[in-house]
C-alpha cells in the first residue's frame, strides 16, 4: 500500500529520553574506564529535515521515526559516548522495502563518520531488527550527533525507533583484531620507499588491477566467521591459497604456496557460498578479483595489512531480487537475459550468456584493526569521493567478478546461504608485501589500468 507522510507535532524538550545505565567502577587499582549504556529513542530529535512520527508496535510502545528517505536527518544533542574504549552502536530498524545506510556522524551533518547501520528489508514498516556495529576509535564526552539517512532508491526505505550506544571502557573487546603497528609501519615504510614505475602514454587511466582465479575446492568451513570449527558453515566454493579450510591463518596461507590465482605472489584465501542448481552444485569457472580505486584522487590509496580480513553481503539476507535489483545476479555473454526465474529472483540467460555476478567490498579502513567482531565494523564504503571519521584510511576497492558456465532456468538457483539476496564474499590478504604494494603504486596510486602480471 502507499505510505503518506502524516503531520509533524511540535515535541517538548522533556520528550528526550536517555537511560544511563550502571558502569563500572573507576578505581586506582585496575585503572579500567567507566562503561555506560545510553538510549537515544528516535522521537526525541533536536532538529530533522523529512522526519514523521507514528505510533509503533515495537517493544516499549511509544512513537518511532518514520517516513525515511535518503536524504533525511534528525540531530540529537548532549548524547554521552562515554570514555575511550571500544562503543557498541546500535539501531532499532524496520523496513519493508528497499536498502541503504543510517549513517551517524558527531558535529554537522557531514561532521566525522562515527558510525554505518546497515539496512535491509525486515519484512514490514513495523517488523522491527536491532541493526549494530562496534566502533574502534570515537569522540568521547557529551557530543551533537546527527543520524543521515542514505538510501538506494527514492522513496521511504526504513523506520527507527531507538539508537543505544553501550561503551566497553578500556577493555578489549572479544573478535577485535589490532594490527600489529611495528609490523605495519615497515610495511608502510617499504610501500612508500618504492620508486613508481612509468607509465606508458597509451595505458588507459582507470586505477585498478586484479588477480585472475579458477575454482579450487568446497568446504562447510569459514575461517574468518567461525575459525576452528571445520563443517560448522554452509557449504563455501574456495579461490586461491589452496589450503584454505577452518584453521587457516596469516602464517598458514603464507606458508602454503599452491594457490588457483595468477599471480603466484597473491596467496591471499577468497570464498563465496555455493551456487545450487537443483542439488547439483554449480562452480564458477572463474572469478576476476579487481583491485581499484572509487576515489577522484587515488594516490592516498595504501596496500591492505598483512592477515587483513573482511567481509561483503550479508548471509542473512532473504528477501526477493526481481528484475532490477540492487547488486543482483545478471547474464553476461552473446544474447544476454532472456527471461527470469518462476520465483523472479534469477536471470534465465541466452545459451551462449552465463549466469554473472559482482560483490562490492568497502574501501576504507579504520588504520587500526585486521579484523572485527561482525567482519565490517572496521572498513567502510567511501563517502563523498574520501575516506575520513572513524575510517580515514584508504583501502583497494576490492570487488569479485564471478561468472558460472550455466544459462539457468525457470526453476532458478539456490546458494548455500539460501536466496540470491544471501550473497556474501569472505577475503583474507595473504599477499606477499611487496608484490601487492609494487601493484598499488604503480597502477592504482598513479591511475593506470594494469593486468595480473601488475604490469601496464
Amino acid at each position: 500500500m502507499p505510505r503518506y507522510r502524516v503531520p509533524l507535532y511540535t515535541l517538548l524538550v522533556n520528550a528526550l529520553v536517555v537511560v544511563l545505565a550502571a558502569a563500572l567502577s573507576l578505581t586506582a587499582s585496575t585503572q579500567q574506564a567507566q562503561a555506560a549504556t545510553v538510549t537515544v529513542q528516535a522521537e526525541s530529535y533536536a532538529a530533522q529535515s523529512g522526519v514523521a512520527l507514528e505510533t509503533t508496535s515495537d517493544m516499549g510502545g511509544g512513537q518511532n521515526a518514520a517516513f525515511l528517505a535518503d536524504g533525511d536527518w534528525m540531530r540529537f544533542d548532549n548524547v554521552d559516548l562515554g570514555t575511550a574504549g571500544r562503543l557498541t552502536v546500535s539501531a532499532r530498524i524496520a523496513s519493508a522495502v528497499g536498502s541503504g545506510t543510517v549513517e551517524l556522524r558527531t558535529g554537522g551533518l557531514s561532521g566525522p563518520l562515527l558510525a554505518v547501520i546497515s539496512v535491509s528489508p525486515t519484512g514490514g514498516w513495523q517488523n522491527w531488527a536491532t541493526q549494530k556495529t562496534e566502533v574502534a576509535d570515537h569522540p568521547t564526552g557529551a557530543q551533537t550527533v546527527f543520524a543521515v539517512l542514505r538510501g538506494t532508491g527514492s522513496g521511504d526505505f526504513v523506520n527507527i525507533n531507538w539508537f543505544s550506544f553501550v561503551g566497553e571502557g578500556g577493555a578489549a573487546a572479544p573478535g577485535w583484531v589490532p594490527v600489529d603497528q611495528a609490523k605495519w609501519d615497515a610495511q608502510l615504510a617499504q610501500f612508500r620507499a618504492m620508486t613508481p614505475a612509468a607509465v606508458p602514454g597509451d595505458v588507459v587511466r582507470v586505477p585498478e588491477f586484479n588477480a585472475t582465479c579458477t575454482y579450487s575446492h568446497s568446504k562447510p568451513d569459514d575461517p574468518i566467521v567461525l575459525p576452528g570449527l571445520p563443517g560448522g558453515s554452509h557449504m563455501h566454493s574456495f579461490f586461491g591459497n589452496k589450503s584454505t579450510d577452518a584453521f587457516s591463518t596469516t602464517q598458514s596461507l603464507l606458508a602454503n604456496r599452491p594457490t588457483s590465482c595468477t599471480p603466484a605472489d597473491d596467496l591471499s584465501a577468497y570464498w563465496i557460498p555455493t551456487l545450487y542448481e537443483g542439488d547439483r552444485a554449480v562452480e564458477a569457472e572463474g572469478m576476476i578479483v579487481y583491485y581499484g580505486s572509487r576515489l577522484p584522487d587515488p594516490s592516498a590509496t595504501v596496500p591492505f595489512p598483512e592477515g587483513f580480513r573482511m567481509i561483503a553481503g550479508d548471509a542473512k539476507a532473504q528477501t526477493p531480487t526481481p528484475a532490477g535489483s540492487t547488486g543482483q545476479y545478471w547474464c553476461s555473454g552473446e544474447g544476454g537475459e532472456i527471461g527470469r526465474s518462476a520465483d523472479g529472483n534469477w536471470p534465465v540467460c541466452a545459451p551462449k550468456a552465463h549466469l554473472t555476478h559482482q560483490l562490492v567490498f568497502p574501501d576504507c579502513w579504520d588504520g587500526k584493526n585486521l579484523d572485527s567482531p561482525d567482519h565490517k565494523s572496521h572498513v567502510a564504503f567511501t563517502y563523498d569521493g574520501k575516506c575520513s571519521g572513524a575510517y580515514p584510511v584508504a583501502i583497494p576497492n576490492l570487488s569479485f567478478v564471478v561468472s558460472y558456465p550455466t544459462s539457468g532456468s525457470s526453476a532458478g538457483f539456490r546458494l548455500a546461504s539460501g536466496m540470491a539476496s544471501s550473497i556474501h564474499g569472505d577475503f583474507f590478504n595473504a599477499w606477499d608485501n611487496a608484490a601487492l604494494g609494487h601493484r598499488v603504486k604503480d597502477c592504482i596510486t598513479q591511475k593506470a589500468k594494469c593486468n595480473s602480471a601488475g604490469t601496464f
